[in-house]
């Protein structure tokens, strides 16, 4: 029964009793209503305040944000060889696997370099048995002259006892001391020249070509040349969706990245596996956030879907203090502003799930687990 209808009971209660009681009837009601006043208003402070107090207690576990974008991997795809674009092998929004042709450059320059450089590889080789054959022939000269400076040498100290006995002139021992000098400069310039082509062979005059490095410098350069004929197929690094093809047709001209300041000719390539969602939290949410939270996502293109995950990564630093003009405070002037944090957040995907592009706007909720009544009663 409500109160209306025993207000009802009442009121016919009091006018079916008799005269005299009608004054102590009216009072009672009106005593009733007081009361019933009373308990409505306490009882309705005391209802607010216990479900704030439930709802502060229970509160400060998620944080929200709006400020939040899909993010993938995504590269401008060139090569580091210069030249004229042959063929392109791929449409705008197709999609490539990993090691799928993109486009070639026109190969015959490098492969006129790569045939220069391997006879130059062969010239050398060539050189390298020239001069080790020079080493051999220098050594039998080097034995030979060595021979005739011993003979020389007889000669000379012949020529000297001779000359203590006045058996010969003096003129024949000049000369006979002469030719021994000669000799032995000619027998030290031949070992130098000897020792100077050992050197070359890094003093193995067996050595096997490959290890000298005259070969070794040869084949660098035909390993240059190699790759840079492989790099004038670019290929896909990675899977993903093909964009910013129309800017190059057969015939570009293709400037090397080491060449250049930026890249000038290349084709766009956005992962579609590598996909994540990149919120700018406020820092005073992050108070209880950790990798490995809980989010939820929303996507604002797929009202109703939603996206879990969770919180891989909170960045070291705030987006502002990146940037290259970084706020001054040194003046008078300052006025304090709330920072933005960058937050990653790693996404579980399941087939049949919407497809992802990088850019699209999102908004995330993160399940901190914390609970203020939890941490009041048993504390950290």
């Amino acid at each position: 029964m409500n109160a209306m209808q025993t207000d009802s009971a009442q009121f016919k209660a009091a006018a079916g009793a008799p005269w005299w009681q009608l004054p102590e009837t009216i009072r009672r009601l009106r005593a009733d209503r007081a009361y019933l006043r009373k308990v409505l208003i306490y009882g309705g402070i005391a209802i607010v305040s216990v479900v704030g107090l439930a709802m502060w207690l229970m509160g400060d576990r998620y944080v929200s944000t709006d400020d939040a974008y899909v993010q993938s991997a995504k590269l401008m795809v060139s090569t580091d060889v210069s030249g004229l674009v042959k063929t392109v092998n791929v449409k705008e929004g197709q999609f490539v696997r990993k090691g799928d042709v993109l486009f070639t450059i026109d190969p015959q320059p490098f492969r006129i370099a790569l045939a220069n450089a391997k006879s130059q590889l062969a010239q050398t080789v060539q050189s390298i048995e020239s001069l080790k054959s020079s080493y051999r022939q220098m050594e039998a000269d080097v034995a030979a002259q060595r021979a005739q400076v011993d003979l020389d040498s007889r000669n000379f100290r012949r020529y000297a006892s001779l000359l203590k006995d006045n058996a010969i002139a003096q003129a024949t021992y000049d000369q006979s001391r002469l030719t021994l000098a000669a000799a032995q400069e000619q027998l030290a310039a031949a070992q130098q020249t000897a020792d100077a082509s050992l050197a070359k062979l890094n003093g193995d005059p067996n050595i096997a070509p490959e290890k000298t490095p005259q070969y070794q410098q040869a084949l660098a350069a035909v390993d240059e040349a190699q790759r840079q004929l492989d790099h004038t197929v670019v290929r896909a690094p990675f899977e993903g969706i093909v964009s910013e093809v129309d800017s190059l047709q057969p015939g570009t001209l293709v400037i090397s990245a080491m060449s250049a300041f930026s890249t000038t000719s290349a084709v766009g390539l956005v992962d579609t596996q590598n996909v994540w969602v990149e919120a700018q939290m406020k820092e005073t949410d992050l108070t209880h956030v950790k990798p490995g939270d809980e989010v939820d996502v929303a996507i604002d293109t797929y009202p109703g879907h939603t996206w879990h995950g969770t919180v891989q990564a909170i960045s070291a630093a705030t987006a502002s203090s990146f940037s290259v003009l970084p706020a001054e405070n040194a003046s008078g002037n300052w006025v304090k502003v709330q920072q933005r944090i960058p937050l990653k957040i790693r996404l579980v995907r399941h087939p049949g799930d919407p497809v992802l592009r990088s850019g699209m706007s999102a908004e995330v909720e993160i399940d901190t687990h914390h609970r203020r009544w939890y941490r009041m009663l048993f504390g950290d």
